[in-house]
């Protein structure tokens, strides 16, 4: 019962922690194509409350569910390794966070439009195509977790009976 709670508290949060990235990815041609001001105000206005906060505490659940998912599973060969590659993914997407997303956030959360820096494409493309890598990685970490489970799932179950 332990193991069950614990892959669906990864899964759980690992998805919630996805879509959040999946919403960046999906956004961003079209932020790609907005002038500095309206990124700027994309920026300050329509990730802090939800994304900053929500997003964020789904993401630090996701990579401390799946790191004790990885510890439970860690003699189940081969649901281990797709758990570890859960882990890595997530753990390199929070690393990516800090390293190129927060620094950004902190250089553009002060600015005005009248104050963008003249290097304020470099920045929002850094901002831009890391959430993108990210968004990858959280899809692969959520597809290892699903086959962490289905690689021990039995092929051949008879009829009347469930998996």
């Amino acid at each position: 019962m332990l193991l069950r709670t614990w892959r669906l508290v990864a899964i759980m949060l690992t998805a919630l922690s996805m879509g959040a990235a999946l919403a960046h990815l999906l956004e961003m041609p079209a932020k790609l194509n907005v002038d500095g001001a309206m990124w700027l105000t994309l920026l300050q206005t329509l990730y802090p409350p939800a994304f900053g906060t929500v997003g964020a505490a789904c993401e630090v659940g996701a990579v401390v569910g799946v790191i004790a998912l990885a510890f439970l599973v860690r003699r189940r060969r081969p649901a281990f390794g797709w758990t570890l590659l859960a882990a890595i993914c997530l753990i390199a997407t929070h690393a990516a966070f800090w390293i190129w997303v927060a620094p950004v956030n902190a250089t553009m959360g002060p600015l005005t439009p009248e104050t963008l820096p003249p290097e304020w494409m470099r920045l929002r493309n850094q901002w831009e195509y890391t959430h993108a890598a990210r968004a990858v990685l959280q899809i692969i970490a959520l597809a290892a977790l699903v086959l962490s489970i289905l690689v021990e799932t039995p092929a051949n179950v008879p009829k009347g009976q469930a998996a």
